[in-house]
């Protein structure tokens, strides 16, 4: 782990790389991302690594292991969110890393919302959400909480400090290097 995980573009490509994520995540971090007990991970990857019209982001770190993996889902006129981060690299903003490389491809998917679905309690992407430089809205589903921003949000941030003082405060309030996807270029501030 001598250098910062370098994010790319992913896909079915990448399976056995993307199952061998999921085999080092713990049972707690699994049921964050999935919020049930899952199979293997070859009987469920393949189908969400292959969805039609998804995004999906993976951080490899300097061994050529996948540590974490993005995902935007289309539903309908919204996108889903969702991260996967294994143990040994929570806590140092590589989750916040891939969640705003998918937000950069939220207007550009002609998605009105980005949202993630969050067990009541997670506190780790409670402080994620918590720091976001974009207004969160909450609603509890029975037992789940819908976390999600407007793309119209999204797009103020993807314009930089261009517009003016507010835009340079919103960015200085997630504190994450900026960074550039090493496979289609997009802006991961």
């Amino acid at each position: 782990m001598n250098h910062p995980p370098h994010v790319t573009s992913t896909g079915p490509g990448d399976l056995d790389a993307a199952v061998a994520l999921h085999r080092r995540c713990s049972a707690q971090t699994l049921w964050s991302r999935y919020h049930r007990a899952m199979p293997d991970p070859r009987s469920y990857l393949p189908a969400l690594l292959g969805r039609p019209g998804s995004i999906h982001l993976a951080a490899w770190d300097d061994t050529d292991r996948i540590v974490a993996l993005g995902h935007l889902m289309p539903d309908r006129s919204a996108a889903e969110a969702a991260l996967l981060v294994e143990d040994s690299w929570q806590n140092r903003g590589l989750g916040t890393r891939l969640l705003r490389g998918l937000g950069s491809h939220v207007a550009d998917g002609g998605w009105k919302s980005v949202y993630g679905l969050v067990l009541p309690g997670d506190e780790r992407i409670d402080a994620v959400l918590r720091h976001a430089p974009v207004p969160v809205h909450r609603r509890d589903e029975g037992g789940v909480i819908r976390a999600w921003t407007r793309t119209q949000d999204l797009e103020v941030l993807r314009a930089g400090d261009g517009l003016g003082p507010v835009a340079g405060q919103v960015f200085r309030k997630w504190p994450v290097r900026a960074a550039a996807c090493d496979s289609c270029g997009t802006d991961l501030w």
